[in-house]
């Protein structure tokens, strides 16, 4: 199997745990001498062998991550934790840009006006050139997805 494919598994289980949960509720409670729909004891074992079934695919993707090599030499989880902070820095830059570049609306000469305390189109070119990098080493991750064999 390939890594790709136990991360469309991993997916896959995540939304039917997500499904158990919601069956566990509604069959949670009951009117007094009524029946559940479904018994929470056998959802309970289905929810346990899915969480089972989880662990194992997790641990998996992780060994595989961790002993795989994208083309620069840096490991998958190396390669993730970085795709990790140029995501997370393209979403505050892009929200540095949204509240310095507000048009300050002014009704009359003596209100306080309200100046950008940063240079935007600075800000613009570096967000422009994290979201490339963002991109590429995305490129690189799924590409090594689908060339990399899962370390069961």
């Amino acid at each position: 199997m390939k890594l790709a494919e136990a991360l469309v598994q991993r997916a896959d289980l995540k939304r039917r745990l997500a499904e158990i949960q919601g069956r566990l509720t509604q069959n949670a409670r009951v009117q007094e001498g009524e029946q559940p729909y479904e018994n929470p004891d056998a959802i309970l074992r289905e929810m346990r062998e899915t969480l089972d079934a989880f662990r194992t695919v997790i641990q998996q993707i992780n060994r595989t991550n961790s002993a795989s090599r994208l083309e620069d030499g840096r490991t998958l989880t190396d390669a993730l934790a970085e795709r990790d902070v140029l995501a997370a820095e393209q979403r505050i830059r892009e929200a540095l840009i949204k509240a310095a570049a507000q048009v300050d609306f002014r009704y009359s000469r003596s209100e306080i006006k309200q100046v950008a305390t940063v240079d935007v189109a600075e800000q613009r070119r570096t967000l422009d050139s994290t979201a490339r990098a963002l991109r590429e080493l995305d490129l690189s991750i799924q590409r090594a997805n689908w060339q990399i064999d899962l370390i069961e």
